[in-house]
């Protein structure tokens, strides 16, 4: 078999990897000539533990190989962006493009999947596109849907070793995505349709963001009641039946910052709980900034002087360089606006450079502030010994 990838970043060069490392010939496509370039090196262009080394020997031995364009096989995976768009609303624009990319090269017995986290009935509206083009293929092609429900950071072991909810637009194609998944997936494969594999997706990030919302929206309660939040929920997790969160400056990443919208966008009237717990999250991003601005305030009345800031962290989450809908690349921009002339150091230890913040090393970072906010709990920043005479602004508990 041999098995097109539509998109190679953050999900779909580790799962295309591990198909290729499985025994399935591989053709990987992106749009970055860059990324293409790099693969087919035997390297990769994002981090991620143990995948580099995997795709160096899957790409010597010929199994994966990397292009800007598809070419004919016997399945397609899409694994492109799903950013939304306007207010809130889905974007499947770029599933849509790869779709397109593919019509021409389908034939009788393929299996076409969406990985892309989509809307829900997106996958019936791809098949409606395909035999819009294609009639003479109605019946004659397995078309499903079949999120990743992955941990960045973990992804190799997650990919092959989780559950996974699989849902054809029919019984035949729930079967055919099932036979494919079945040759590197341990973990079990949920039959079902493709209507509620989307919505399947929508659900565990909607109830992540909601938890989460939960923690944070303690988090400002306590600031006002003078109370440290992360004692309050270690103690009260102490109940057998309550498991709260940890509160952080907002929530990002390409799932849990983003799919809840598209629940709210496509049900408004029932999905309140959904949208209130995104507007939670996205303000405790401002709140953070805030709170990091009057403490230069306060730092500069005390003293005389601008405060030395230290801003660290700016991925979405501890110990990766994902900075998709980063609350904590949010949070750097906004204080730095308004900074005037005060000096601003943003630490980011996984990211060796980026095209709007200049970096910091983290330790001289620390060392020099008079102002340290800490956005992201990377290991790193575990090991700094606070000072006395710093303002220590901890949003993600390094120091709980």
């Amino acid at each position: 078999m041999k098995a097109c990838f539509m998109g190679l970043g953050y999900i779909g060069l580790p799962t295309a990897t591990i198909a290729a490392h499985n025994g399935i010939e591989v053709l990987g496509v992106d749009v970055n000539p860059t990324v293409v370039d790099t693969i087919n090196k035997g390297k990769i262009h994002i981090v991620e533990p143990g995948l580099e080394k995997m795709v160096k020997s899957v790409v010597e031995s010929g199994k994966l190989r990397a292009a800007l364009a598809p070419e004919e096989s016997d399945a397609y995976f899409i694994v492109v962006p799903t950013p939304f768009k306007g207010d809130h609303e889905p974007d499947i624009t770029f599933v849509e493009s790869a779709t397109r990319a593919i019509i021409p090269l389908l034939k009788k017995g393929d299996l076409y999947v969406i990985e892309s986290t989509s809307p829900v009935h997106t996958t019936d509206k791809m098949a409606e596109l395909i035999y819009s083009e294609r009639p003479e293929l109605i019946g004659n092609l397995h078309i499903a849907y079949c999120p990743e429900r992955v941990l960045p950071g973990n992804v190799i072991y997650e990919l092959v070793n989780n559950d996974r909810v699989i849902g054809g637009v029919d019984d035949a194609s729930t079967k055919a995505a099932i036979d494919f998944y079945r040759t590197f997936v341990i973990g079990e494969l949920h039959a079902t349709n493709a209507r509620t594999a989307e919505m399947c997706k929508l659900t565990e990030n909607s109830s992540r963001d909601v938890q989460i919302a939960f923690a944070n929206e303690l988090s400002l309660i306590c600031d006002k009641a003078d109370i440290n939040v992360w004692e309050l929920i270690e103690l009260a997790n102490k109940h057998p039946r309550v498991n709260i969160l940890q509160p952080g400056c907002g929530v990002g990443g390409h799932c849990i910052a983003v799919d809840p919208w598209f629940i709210v966008s496509e049900y408004p009237a029932e999905s309140n709980i959904i949208e209130q717990a995104r507007k939670i999250n996205n303000y405790k991003a401002f709140w953070c900034a805030e709170k990091v601005h009057n403490a230069m305030l306060e730092f500069q009345l005390k003293n005389g002087r601008e405060a030395k800031v230290a801003l660290m962290g700016l991925a979405f989450k501890p110990d990766i360089d994902d900075l998709r809908e980063s609350p904590a690349k949010y949070i750097a921009q906004k204080v730095m606006q308004r900074a005037n002339n005060a000096e601003m150091m943003v630490v980011e230890p996984n990211v060796k450079e980026h095209n709007v913040f200049k970096l910091t090393n983290y330790k001289e970072a620390f060392k020099s502030a008079d102002i340290v906010a800490f956005l992201v709990a990377h290991k790193e920043f575990k090991g700094l010994v606070n000072g006395e005479d710093k303002v220590i602004l901890d949003f993600c508990g390094v120091n709980k």
